[in-house]
């Protein structure tokens, strides 16, 4: 995935797309976005910046997961087994971008208990624990379910601002690869050496 940001605004679409998509429960938030301020009084320049998993190619959560639960599909996306995975939160600490979540239950948004309280809340709360289960670690999926079909993850596609372009990175002549060359894409935190498939492009 490459992000743009001179295109983004900050509008927080991304965000309640990815809420909506997978019904996280409060204060579970896949997709964030960050605000960064440089310069001094009276010159200052405020920068969103989105963040998600960024499914490196050298994941550390895969690398300390005990029981083999956090594993990278052949495409790259990393993904969370609900059925192995026993809430150790090993990976939460080793994940450098701080993009993993342990949910020891699911919780209604607006009662805060884990009794829904609506019928839309009992819709999002089977769809959370039929895909993540309770007392597990969660976190974005580039919307794998999504990609499976040919569509592009909810964040993408809710983007007004098109700041968002999703694609194979393996592919030197897909549309992401190119953007990262010509605009001189780059990743946060490459210190780390977990090789991150998300890349930034400069707002100047």
């Amino acid at each position: 995935m490459v992000i743009d940001l001179k295109r983004c605004t900050g509008c927080f679409a991304c965000v309640m797309a990815c809420k909506v998509e997978h019904q996280t429960p409060p204060r579970v938030f896949w997709a964030k976005v960050l605000r960064s301020e440089r310069g001094k009084y009276p010159v200052v320049t405020r920068q969103p910046i989105p963040v998600l998993c960024m499914h490196c190619k050298e994941p550390e959560c895969e690398k300390v997961c005990p029981t083999g639960a956090t594993k990278k599909r052949e495409d790259g996306i990393v993904i969370v087994d609900n059925k192995i995975c026993v809430g150790c939160r090993y990976c939460v600490v080793a994940c450098p971008y701080g993009a993993r979540y342990f949910v020891p239950k699911w919780t209604d948004y607006f009662t805060g208990k884990d009794q829904p309280s609506s019928k839309y809340a009992e819709y999002a709360r089977k769809k959370w624990l039929a895909e993540n289960d309770k007392g597990v670690v969660t976190k974005c999926t580039f919307c794998v379910e999504r990609v499976e079909k040919g569509r592009k993850p909810a964040c993408v596609d809710a983007c007004p601002a098109e700041a968002r372009t999703f694609g194979d990175l393996d592919d030197p002549n897909s549309e992401v690869s190119q953007l990262i060359k010509r605009r001189k894409g780059f990743r946060l935190q490459e210190e780390q050496g977990t090789e991150p498939a998300v890349y930034y492009l400069p707002s100047r």
